[in-house]
């Protein structure tokens, strides 16, 4: 290993660089997601979902049911607080009924909106011609009616919560990757300690059980990127199961986000695609020609489905896991409704059954990243293999 630190060296600079173009891009995702909520998505929409961090889920679902008793006006509704805590917001929920404000960035036909997401007190205020509904921003006339036609102009480019635990796992990443690179610059002769030693041993496994054993001798070309790829799903897998801020956003359950890695994954397997590869996807050697009717629209379908899987397989997992888990949460509330007794023998259960799904995701989130990188460097390895066909040589 210590003969190869210029390497590494080089791989995490270059991952860094990615590091950015990643998150710049996951940035336009997640923003472009809220433009389309504001055209009327539905938030209830699972695409949209981020989990939030299970134990914040309890705590404010707690202080909902009990203000809801208070006033005797509405039970516990289970699905309501589910959806609502895997949504994206426009403040960063702590616990109870406290909060993060975050910026609200707008731009419609009435020019540049910046103000933060307080003013709006938690959906029940107007401020600057604007409201908050149901987790999208909509404009409304002086009567308070929503005026349909500036609604249908904004641009939010709001920071989100989505868009902040983006940002924190920037400063992740680029603080990981450039001490590691600078302790290999100090210290060329010496074994690694500390962050090093930590990072060193995941480097090696991308580099000789996904890069190598995946794509051959050309894998030093993507190492970049699929290191950045391992670690950026990684870390922001292991944000979403803390539970007290800057943790509790799985930026990774967010169907834009798993979008942007996987348009990322194809445009490198498209650009590095050999002509052999290109070959066995329009016109496979060897195939009769009345075969390849049926069999060159399947594998030009199969060119973008593979990104698709990687999009909803890694969505679809992440998100999966905190549904569940918030599930068992609201039987404690729905039990105990029916009664004190109840509600207190469902929670000893619920609270196990989450420490269990806790640890079962500490295991998913290294698992997910490494099947996404793993499938990734599959893909690029399909795509700079060089064929050589029998029928060639008669």
């Amino acid at each position: 290993m210590l003969n190869n630190i210029k390497g590494f060296r080089s791989f995490y600079t270059k991952a860094t660089a990615f590091s950015l173009a990643i998150v710049f891009s996951v940035f336009l995702a997640v923003a472009h997601e809220h433009e389309h909520k504001n055209d009327g998505a539905n938030t209830e929409d699972t695409a949209h979902a981020v989990a939030e961090a299970d134990s914040n889920h309890a705590t404010h679902a707690a202080g909902e049911a009990q203000h809801g008793e208070a006033h005797g006006t509405e039970k516990f509704d289970a699905g309501k607080m589910i959806m609502e805590h895997v949504a994206d917001a426009h403040d960063w929920h702590l616990w109870g009924h406290t909060s993060i404000p975050l910026p609200v960035i707008l731009y419609s036909s009435r020019g540049l909106a910046v103000f933060s997401s307080s003013k709006f007190e938690h959906g029940h205020a107007d401020y600057n011609g604007y409201r908050l509904e149901h987790g999208h921003i909509v404009a409304v006339n002086e009567n308070g009616s929503v005026n349909d036609e500036i609604t249908a102009s904004i641009w939010d480019i709001s920071i989100t919560k989505n868009t902040a635990s983006l940002f924190i796992s920037l400063v992740i990443m680029l603080l990981v990757f450039i001490s590691v690179a600078k302790a290999y610059t100090r210290n060329p002769n010496s074994a690694p300690k500390g962050l090093q030693a930590v990072i060193e041993p995941l480097v090696i496994f991308v580099r000789d059980d996904v890069a190598k054993a995946s794509i051959g001798p050309k894998y030093q070309k993507f190492m970049p990127f699929l290191l950045t790829v391992f670690f950026f799903i990684f870390i922001n897998n292991l944000l979403g199961l803390v539970p007290v801020f800057p943790g509790g956003a799985n930026l990774t359950g967010n169907i834009a986000i798993t979008m942007s890695l996987a348009v990322f994954t194809f445009v490198i397997t498209t650009i590095n695609g050999t002509k052999d590869y290109w070959r066995h996807i329009v016109a496979m050697p060897g195939v009769p020609a009345w075969v390849l009717v049926l069999l060159t629209p399947i594998e030009i379908l199969g060119v973008f489905l593979r990104p698709f899987v990687l999009m909803v397989r890694l969505f679809a997992n992440i998100t999966a896991g905190h549904i569940i888990a918030l599930s068992f949460f609201s039987l404690i509330f729905i039990f105990g409704e029916m009664s004190p007794v109840a509600g207190l023998g469902v929670s000893v259960f619920s609270l196990a059954f989450t420490v269990f799904m806790t640890c079962m995701e500490l295991l998913v989130a290294f698992l997910q990243a490494y099947v996404f990188t793993l499938l990734s460097a599959i893909y690029f390895g399909s795509a700079v293999e060089e064929h050589h066909h029998a029928e060639e040589h008669h």
